[in-house]
């Protein structure tokens, strides 16, 4: 009986090698999406392997042929002989696989006519292969494009040039990564989309509309682009390299400043050479570690220098004071959302909330431990802090509510202090008072009375207030900060 059973075995373990000979043994899985019209397919890859191994696989499930099939990523048809491990890819990511169909070549009107190009019949290199640093340098392509070969690094070997680096503040990380650079139609937002040029500068990625391309996507919107003999244009977006892919509309924001340094420029302030590095947007292109920028970045902000751009927000210029030099994507600051740097990026984000409400005309509330912004008619005077901690106050002096002019009250209790030749520290001075909180605890546990501005403190009761002051005697609302109503009697009185 066990003789039978072994050779049953054997027989079983024969037929399965039978069944497996001569396909490809994954030593290394990389589980990508493949899309294809309405379906998508889940393939796991070995990033060994080639596209012409992919299409293989590809179009056994597509009912089609693999030469009757295209692979798109990234803005570029793949060609058979690319890695797998040559495309920039990650697990989960997204390819695009295109039945081939022969159609008649669109004349479009120029400039656009210029840019376009027949695709090769094997495809090209993926876009992370034809990308080099040089190209997205401070100026236009006309400086970096002279000095490509002279700066383009080599390693060892000599035979592999150095990619191009992208960093982003990926939302999902919440930091500093390194980014990889995507493609998509502009008008359907498919990724199965080839440029008909690479990108050259900054701008022709950053700015809308700057190269043309095919998309393979038969959508009513594109078809009606077409009819419309209008140019199909490339939208180029970012994504983090280092945690999966979440689908196409994973995206991180470019830091398009911070770039691999190359050239081994020293630090405009420490005089170090880091790598990355933060490129002013400045005519000279200064330079900054990130630590120095970080620094720099955190002293500005101590100082409320920063400058509230009325187009690019609460934002800086170069530390060396070059015009036109102002940082226009303010994600950047988000390098003040380390661990050390936390607090410094809040702050950022309270400021700059601060110094837009003051320049369009609003106010801050003046209660301690508020600061609620505050949008108000100009002619409004008495401001409730609504959503905040519903302080009323005047608006001119930022004293509780109260009736008729305002009393500057720092005059009531200045004191003469000519003659006295003991030089203080202002900074050490506001820190050494013994009774500063008093007066904090004193501002927000009580409120003015309208009339005289005593202080008085509510421990219970209605809100129906009566101003204990001699020959005050003053009757208000708790609540209102104003004469007492039946009004106030009838909406909370006791609350």
């Amino acid at each position: 009986m066990s003789f039978l059973l072994n050779a049953l075995k054997g027989f079983v373990h024969r037929m399965l090698q039978l069944l497996s000979f001569g396909k490809k043994q994954i030593s290394n899985s990389l589980s990508i999406f493949v899309k294809s019209g309405g379906n998508t397919l889940t393939v796991e890859l070995d990033p060994t392997w080639d596209i012409k191994n992919l299409k293989e696989i590809v179009a056994k499930q597509l009912g089609l042929e693999p030469d009757e099939v295209k692979i798109i990523f990234a803005g570029k048809e793949l060609g058979n002989n690319i890695k797998i491990s040559d495309c920039d890819l990650g697990q989960q990511s997204i390819l695009h696989a295109v039945k081939i169909q022969t159609r008649a070549k669109t004349v479009f009107p120029e400039p656009c006519s210029s840019l376009i190009e027949e695709s090769e019949d094997q495809g090209s290199k993926p876009l992370c292969e034809t990308l080099s640093d040089t190209m997205f340098s401070n100026e236009d392509n006309s400086k970096s494009s002279s000095n490509l070969d002279a700066d383009t690094q080599i390693s060892e070997e000599g035979t592999n040039k150095r990619k191009v680096h992208f960093y982003v503040f990926c939302p999902t990380c919440k930091a500093l990564k390194s980014g990889k650079l995507r493609v998509r139609c502009h008008f359907c937002k498919s990724g199965a989309f080839t440029v008909h040029s690479d990108p050259q500068k900054w701008s022709d990625v950053l700015e809308q509309k700057q190269i043309t391309g095919l998309c393979e996507n038969s959508s009513e919107l594109c078809a009606d682009v077409l009819n419309n003999r209008e140019p199909t244009f490339a939208e180029f977006y970012f994504k983090c390299s280092e945690h999966t892919s979440l689908g196409e509309q994973d995206q991180a924001v470019p830091l398009y400043l911070i770039r691999p340094n190359l050239q081994d420029v020293p630090c405009l302030a420490c005089a170090d050479v880091s790598d990355p590095v933060v490129v002013f947007p400045c005519t000279e292109g200064h330079v900054t570690c990130l630590d120095c920028f970080r620094q720099y970045c955190t002293t500005k902000l101590m100082e409320r220098q920063f400058w509230q751009h009325p187009e690019y927000g609460y934002t800086l210029a170069c530390p060396a004071g070059c015009p036109d030099s102002f940082i226009k994507e303010i994600h950047h600051f988000r390098l003040l959302t380390d661990v050390q740097f936390f607090f410094q990026y809040a702050q950022y984000q309270r400021f700059g909330t601060e110094e837009f409400v003051l320049r369009s005309g609003g106010v801050l509330c003046p209660q301690p431990g508020c600061g609620m912004g505050i949008l108000a008619d100009p002619e409004c005077t008495k401001i409730t802090c609504i959503s905040g901690c519903g302080y009323v106050f005047c608006r001119n002096c930022l004293q509780g509510y109260h009736i008729g002019e305002c009393r500057d009250a720092d005059n009531e209790n200045n004191i003469n202090s000519e003659g006295c030749s003991y030089s203080v520290d202002p900074a050490r001075a506001s820190e050494a008072r013994w009774d500063e909180a008093s007066k904090v605890a004193i501002k927000v546990l009580t409120k003015p009375c309208p009339q005289c501005r005593t202080p008085t403190e509510r421990d219970g009761g209605c809100m129906h207030m009566v101003c204990t002051r001699a020959g005050c005697a003053f009757h208000w609302c708790w609540v209102c900060q104003t004469p007492w109503t039946r009004d106030c009697m009838g909406s909370h009185w006791f609350g």
